[in-house]
């Protein structure tokens, strides 16, 4: 496994300090990541305010009402000197399923993407399905997970054109990576399906349903069960 590069603390405001791991994105970096993720929970405890992995870095947000830069500094430079990383990672990582309807009026890509794969849609499908994914990294919007690897038949560059409005819960491919949109925002991703899982709840705690290192498997359902489970079957703006 390989190990971090000389860890780099850079200042990020008033209120928090980039842990830069890694130079080169690598799925081999999550152990650390996970660690460290772990490690600076315990080590900040209620004078933490937020933690935002990505596939080479950690932004450590804390409360300045509670500590200086200095001594979050400090606690963090205790922390990467004793770091090692979670070997556990991949045995305890919770798995979560996420029910999708996979269907071309809330997936404008899927026959596209399908074609562009030789696949039928229904193979397509199942490929996509088919496959656990890990979380590799958070953010872009609260509750957005950049999950990976997608079998190589399905990678596909961004669309060239971002869309202005994709709806909450859209389920989409980019480069070798997937995601669910945890609400409507703007996007460029290719568009296969919808889930019905709320990604984002500020009821719930931690706010996120992933979280850094989880194991996610996208559940293919009908429209009925899609609907069911309270997934918005609305069918996509045909753009302006």
């Amino acid at each position: 496994m390989a190990e971090p590069a000389l860890p780099r603390l850079e200042a990020a405001g008033l209120d928090g300090w980039l842990v830069r791991l890694f130079a080169a994105i690598d799925e081999a970096n999550l152990p650390w990541l996970t660690a460290l993720v772990r490690d600076c929970e315990t080590a900040f405890g209620e004078a933490l305010v937020d933690l935002v992995p990505s596939y080479t870095t950690l932004l450590v947000v804390f409360d300045p009402l509670a500590l200086t830069p200095a001594e979050a500094r400090q606690r963090l430079s205790a922390v990467l000197a004793s770091l090692t990383p979670d070997d556990d990672a991949d045995r305890e990582a919770p798995l979560r399923e996420l029910p999708t309807w996979y269907d071309p009026r809330v997936g404008p890509e899927l026959e596209s993407l399908a074609e562009r794969a030789g696949m039928s849609v229904a193979d397509t499908v199942a490929c996509h399905a088919g496959t656990t994914y890990r979380v590799y990294a958070l953010g872009f919007a609260p509750g957005f997970a950049f999950m990976g690897s997608v079998a190589e038949c399905l990678e596909c560059p961004r669309l060239e054109t971002p869309r202005k409005k994709v709806p909450a819960g859209s389920v989409g491919i980019a480069g070798r990576q997937t995601a669910a949109y945890p609400a409507v925002s703007p996007g460029g991703w290719n568009l296969i399906g919808r889930t019905s899982a709320r990604l984002f709840d500020r009821h719930r705690d931690g706010f996120g349903l992933l979280a850094l290192g989880d194991r996610v498997r996208f559940v293919a359902v009908s429209r009925d069960e899609f609907a069911r489970l309270g997934g918005d079957t609305s069918p996509m703006e045909a753009p302006p």
